[in-house]
């Protein structure tokens, strides 16, 4: 996985009130968990949009006090309607201990059903996986040159050294599913049926 660096600030005073505060001057409440004791600090709001926003994962190595420590995100509350960053919960991870974390699906290649007409769909944008945070991928990519008209992939079928699959394991990730092209491209062409003759009165 990519790091991502941030900053923070140890909280002195909890609460409402101080989180209130906190929110006022654009700095965000969080927490770390996993270690021997939860940490409470404050990161600028500004600095996590690079981290919040986006569709990859990271190990964020935090600073905080000049004290560094690894972590990952785990939790984070939005306010319901401005959608701003109210509060976010990280977890400490270790070399030797292994994480859940939700990756990124990522499909290549033309599917064999995609030639003969029918559509792709990928119905999984992200696998839950259980492994060391070492091990875990920016992305994870499936091959479907061999998927066939009608056809899925299933978490089932993952096979990834190092990584445990924790979705049920018939789920779908993706499929090629038929289409009205492909339906008809399936259909025998009908033979044409010859008129019958009318029969003429041989000339005499």
């Amino acid at each position: 996985m990519k790091t991502f660096e941030l900053e923070g600030v140890k909280r002195t005073t909890l609460g409402k009130k101080s989180s209130k505060a906190a929110r006022a001057n654009e700095l965000v409440p969080c927490v770390i968990y996993g270690g021997e004791h939860s940490m409470y600090f404050e990161v600028k709001e500004s600095d996590l949009r690079k981290l919040i926003y986006t569709p990859n994962i990271y190990v964020v190595n935090l600073n905080i006090d000049g004290k560094t420590t690894e972590a990952i995100l785990k939790e984070i509350q939005f306010h319901p309607v401005s959608d701003r960053i109210l509060h976010i919960d990280f977890l400490e991870v270790s070399d030797d201990k292994p994480i859940v974390m939700e990756v990124p699906v990522k499909l290549e290649g033309l599917a064999v059903g995609v030639r003969a007409g029918g559509k792709l769909g990928l119905e999984m944008r992200k696998l839950k996986v259980k492994a060391l945070h070492k091990d875990i991928p920016e992305l994870i990519t499936i091959n479907v040159e061999n998927l066939e008209l009608g056809k899925t992939i299933q978490v089932k079928s993952m096979k990834i050294d190092k990584l445990e699959f924790l979705n049920a394991p018939d789920c779908v990730i993706c499929s090629v599913k038929t289409t009205r092209v492909a339906r008809g491209m399936e259909e025998p062409v009908a033979a044409a049926t010859p008129a019958a003759a009318e029969s003429t009165p041989a000339a005499e």
